[in-house]
């Protein structure tokens, strides 16, 4: 077992501010080892029979953990889990819980009712450039090809049947358990359809027809997606509204493993490198920043744009532009964004820098950094959550 000690500092210090924890992520991101892997722990499988019998009574059985800490997992399996983890939260504060299950459980209205204000939540993203160092297997080129889901990741082939069988497993235990979508092949095909364009501008109208369903039902299918973390929706940043887009997001797959998968990429080029990157460089801001901050991108109707804008209460937006490599590097839509907004940091992250070095390119001051201090600093400026 591989100590990810990166995510064990984040449960543990969710504890710290909450009794209990939501653990979320999609399928086989390793919720389950990562929660076996805690010191002191007491582990509780609730896809279990015995264990499901063994919490009938909730208010008992919080009482025979005072003061410990347990994991729950699978906690959808349970007929109330709201309701256990509600008196968790209320009465028995010095019990340390941790909650794992499926994705879409969070989506309920009881779910998230009950809980407003009680628990905390850790997103456990594909895998960290942390969780390469604790896997010992540092190759970037490995981590975008076979992907951040730890079996995958670690697999000595390219895990292309594990891929598929995920996707059939994705359908039939969490979209089934959930959402009322009964055709299951335009729903798939959807899934794969965004996943082969992931990091691109989303239009309905254009996987209405190749799915044979309406755009409301390639809307709904959004929503379904980004629910279940299967897909990131990055809406656009904008003040004035005249010279930029303003509704248009863009989707990013959520594991680039996926994306290389459905484009047959066995062998990757320098420009899938620079595609692969920027979900790279998303999936670390997700990791770091508190969950519920916004990462926007910037785009005008000219064509000008900025891979992810963050925005801080009471500051300019920081900018961050995703670069494979610092050679060459073209900083004229950076120029234009701080022609607008002024004052705020502009990074250029790539991954070929060791030390950040602060340069004036094309009239525009910013900094050239590498991913690992990018998120150093971005997480310690902590993005206002909600904006």
């Amino acid at each position: 077992m591989y100590p990810r000690r990166f995510w064990i500092e984040r449960i543990l210090s969710a504890w710290q501010r909450r009794s209990v924890v939501w653990l979320k992520g999609v399928r086989r991101v390793g919720k389950t080892v990562l929660a076996r892997s805690l010191p002191g722990i007491e582990y509780f499988d609730c896809e279990l029979p015995r264990t499901r019998r063994d919490m009938e009574d909730p208010e008992a059985f919080l009482r025979s953990l005072q003061g410990r800490a347990a994991v729950l997992d699978e906690v959808h399996r349970l007929p109330a889990p709201s309701e256990l983890l509600k008196i968790a939260a209320d009465h028995f504060p010095s019990t340390k819980i941790l909650a794992t299950g499926s994705s879409s459980l969070s989506a309920t209205a009881d779910f998230a009712d009950t809980l407003t204000g009680r628990k905390e939540e850790v997103w456990l993203t594909p895998m960290v450039l942390a969780d390469l160092v604790a896997f010992e297997r540092p190759s970037l080129e490995r981590r975008m090809l076979r992907g951040g889901l730890p079996p995958f990741f670690l697999s000595e082939e390219l895990p292309e049947r594990d891929f598929q069988e995920w996707l059939d497993a994705f359908w039939a235990k969490d979209i089934l358990e959930l959402f009322r979508l009964r055709q299951r092949r335009p729903f798939l095909r959807f899934v794969e359809l965004l996943l082969l364009n992931s990091g691109g501008i989303f239009e309905a109208t254009s996987y209405a027809r190749p799915c044979e369903v309406s755009r409301t039902t390639i809307s709904n299918y959004l929503d379904v997606v980004e629910t279940t973390l299967v897909a990131h929706v990055i809406r656009p940043f904008s003040r004035r509204p005249r010279a930029e887009i303003v509704s248009a997001p863009k989707v990013y797959g959520f594991d680039t493993g996926f994306v290389c998968y459905l484009n047959g990429w066995e062998q990757l080029r320098p420009d899938d490198k620079g595609t692969l990157w920027e979900h790279i460089v998303l999936n670390e801001l997700q990791a770091h920043l508190p969950v519920g901050a916004k990462i926007r991108y910037w785009r005008t109707k000219h064509g000008n744009e900025v891979d992810f804008v963050l925005q801080r209460r009471g500051g300019e937006p920081v900018a961050i532009e995703c670069k494979w490599s610092a050679d060459g590097l073209d900083a004229s839509d950076l120029r234009v964004f701080r022609r607008h907004y002024a004052g705020g940091e502009t990074y250029v992250v790539a991954h070929d820098v060791t030390r950040p070095l602060e340069r004036e390119i094309a009239g525009v001051t910013l900094t050239i950094i590498s991913l690992e201090d990018l998120v150093r600093r971005i997480a310690a400026e902590r993005p206002t959550p909600g904006i």
